[in-house]
């Protein structure tokens, strides 16, 4: 196979963990018989500094260009003016929209050597969890009608059945190559605009009769993700409730710095990225987790080119590493080898 992939370093440590994700991806293409064509761009404080804009348009075209994108981290003081007309920010968001990308699917595992991490008992961690939210990324309250008036304030929650038919889609199909399991979350007792969504992903439903779905309002999940989070397996979300589950979900397994996410529209051409900030804090010193984003690797792998195998492989690959107790500074636990940014890229690679 031959991909042509926009590769995004951002800033703060951006740069080290997107060159361990390249050193991965460097070997799932010699040992596969892969052909990645790696293609450098530049987005955010670093763009801003050097052209003025943190996503100059042929950033853009490059990534639309690609078959995918892999992004590393954007932001940091230097830029953190909220009266700056530019913000790192925004490349961000020009970049999602640029590219059509209307959900939002993020993963959230307990690898078992890092089970004690979680903030959940044993009796409830161990039982597993590993969830898949998928969160509509362009629509509802954060992109309805706001405004003032007097004293008062609003924001208004609005979804068209295409929006959701889209968004269904996308989570039936990731719910099909998984435990064929979907929760659809909403609040449907009191919305209107859930009402539509339940309605919507009722009908979705009729083209993927081997998934089941179970309907669950969004307090009862927020709930359950805490007192049994074994029973999910693909959370089916609006933006706003995607947006504070997923950080639940994520709190679960206490390990900020394993967590990967993907952006992705029509077609099968994707952001990914790990979930964590550009930490400006540690830039440069060889400390920083390259697992979220080689995992972000995996992802794309998976989603956007059909290899699961691959993506396999270099999640079998972390495991084996977590599983003979070497650590990053940020999941060390007592006993353990602390690694850096790059013996920890070198270790993964090599276990591939």
């Amino acid at each position: 196979m031959n991909k042509n992939i926009a590769v995004i370093e951002g800033d703060g440590i951006g740069v080290e963990i997107i060159a361990e994700a390249v050193k991965v991806l460097k070997k799932i293409a010699q040992k596969f018989g892969h052909s990645f064509n790696l293609i450098p761009v530049e987005m955010g404080g670093c763009a801003i500094d050097k052209y003025g804009v943190a996503l100059p348009d042929f950033s853009l075209d490059a990534c639309k260009a690609a078959d995918a994108v892999l992004l590393g981290a954007v932001g940091g003081p230097k830029w953190d003016d909220p009266t700056a007309r530019v913000r790192p920010e925004q490349g961000l968001l020009g970049l999602r929209a640029g590219l059509g990308c209307f959900a939002n699917i993020r993963p959230a595992k307990v690898y078992a050597p890092l089970a004690a991490a979680s903030p959940l008992k044993d009796s409830i961690i161990g039982k597993g969890f590993d969830i898949v939210v998928v969160r509509e990324l362009t629509g509802g309250i954060y992109f309805g009608e706001s405004g003032r008036e007097g004293d008062s304030a609003f924001d208004t929650e609005r979804y068209s059945v295409p929006e959701v038919e889209r968004i269904a889609h996308a989570a039936f199909k990731i719910a099909r190559g998984r435990k064929k399991v979907l929760h659809s979350v909403d609040k449907a007792n009191v919305l209107e605009s859930s009402r539509l969504w339940r309605e919507t992903v009722a009908r979705v439903a009729k083209a993927y009769p081997d998934v089941s779905v179970i309907n669950i309002l969004v307090d009862n999940a927020a709930m359950q993700l805490v007192r049994n989070p074994a029973q999910f397996d693909v959370m089916l979300t609006s933006n706003i409730f995607g947006d504070i589950l997923s950080d639940e979900a994520s709190q679960i397994t206490g390990s900020i710095g394993m967590l990967a996410s993907a952006s992705t529209g029509e077609g099968t051409r994707g952001l990914y990225e790990p979930i964590h900030g550009s930490a400006p804090d540690i830039a440069g010193k060889n400390i920083a987790n390259p697992i979220a984003t080689i995992l972000s690797v995996a992802m794309m792998l998976d989603i956007s080119f059909g290899l699961k195998a691959e993506a396999q492989a270099i999640d079998n690959a972390v495991d084996s590493v977590l599983s003979d107790n070497y650590r990053t500074a940020d999941i060390a636990t007592d006993g353990c080898t602390v690694l850096g940014t790059i013996q920890m890229g070198d270790l993964i690679t090599e276990r591939i």
